[in-house]
């Protein structure tokens, strides 16, 4: 039950509202403190500025987009658009200190030779920061993260095999104009025996166990008419770096997993198998999608990977 209060007020006491509850349940007229109010209105200010400053009310499927514009360059033309993060973003890569750094840097290193790039501690640095970035953009796709690729699939970058050389100049032609390696299935060509008589003799040049007399029938085929591979792997089997033909004698096998076979019988299958059906990879050219600035801090990275040649 609730009445009015008309007692007389006791000037030390805190002023009520005037209602009572029950007898003596009093509400306190407290009102809210100056600054606390003070600070409310500025609030409210402070969000009408916002609101015409930046985007903020949707407004059917557009919205209201404020005063603010950030400037910016776009496909070497400059442009000016209403202020957003994406812009933002775009104009901090362009001129912000740590981009104007990076600029700088890239510039520096780009106009040095590999050798003086390949031995200068702080070159390297800078490009083993910047072309991870690079690498994990374009390469990581097929070459992994650390570039040591997939067996049977895509080559590992970090043996020191290259099968298109390794020097920083042709690791740089590799990337500016791509590789097509090919090498053609033998199913029509060698029957199953003489196909089983070549992977022994290749897989003898790694000394791995196999049977003498295949091994030398292998060979026979192998630097024969019948078969004709010496003429991308070279007599002796070491491979044509301008072929793209591997070396057959290093025991690096990149779309044979030889090392995992669980048995010599496995592993000479697995060869052959291999020799029956050939192989075909690409990789694509970044001529064209990289600068030659990037492929060079490319080209760096990569070969240092793999210790280079």
């Amino acid at each position: 039950m609730s009445t009015q209060d008309n007692r007389e007020k006791d000037p030390n006491q805190v002023e009520t509202t005037g209602h009572v509850w029950d007898g003596n349940l009093q509400e306190y007229n407290n009102p809210l403190p100056r600054w606390w109010l003070w600070g409310f209105y500025a609030t409210i200010v402070f969000a009408v500025v916002y609101w015409l400053i930046y985007p903020a009310w949707p407004i059917g499927d557009s919205f209201t987009k404020g005063f603010n514009t950030i400037t910016f360059e776009q496909g070497g033309e400059e442009r000016t658009m209403h202020w957003n993060t994406r812009a933002l973003l775009a104009k901090d890569m362009q001129t912000g200190t740590y981009a104007v750094r990076q600029r700088e840097m890239l510039e520096q290193v780009a106009a040095q030779d590999y050798e003086t790039i390949l031995q200068d501690a702080e070159s390297m640095s800078f490009v083993n920061a910047y072309a991870q970035g690079s690498f994990g953009t374009w390469c990581a796709a097929c070459h992994q993260v650390g570039g040591a690729g997939v067996v049977g699939q895509y080559p590992n970058l970090r043996n020191d095999h290259w099968k298109w050389g390794g020097t920083v100049e042709q690791i740089e032609e590799t990337l500016h104009q791509g590789r097509l390696g090919y090498m053609p299935g033998y199913r029509d060509t060698l029957d199953g025996d003489q196909l089983n008589q070549v992977a022994a003799y290749v897989l003898s040049l790694n000394d791995y166990n196999v049977d003498q007399e295949e091994a030398d029938a292998g060979e026979r085929i192998f630097t024969g008419t019948d078969g004709g591979c010496f003429q991308c792997h070279a007599m002796d089997g070491q491979g044509l770096a301008s072929q793209g033909a591997p070396n057959l004698t290093n025991d690096l096998w990149g779309l044979v997993d030889v090392r995992g076979a669980e048995s010599d019988s496995e592993r000479q299958r697995l060869v052959a198998n291999f020799i029956r059906n050939g192989a075909q990879r690409e990789m694509p050219a970044f001529g064209d999608r990289l600068s030659d600035a990037e492929i060079k801090m490319l080209t760096a990275y990569v070969h240092s990977l793999g210790g280079g040649q």
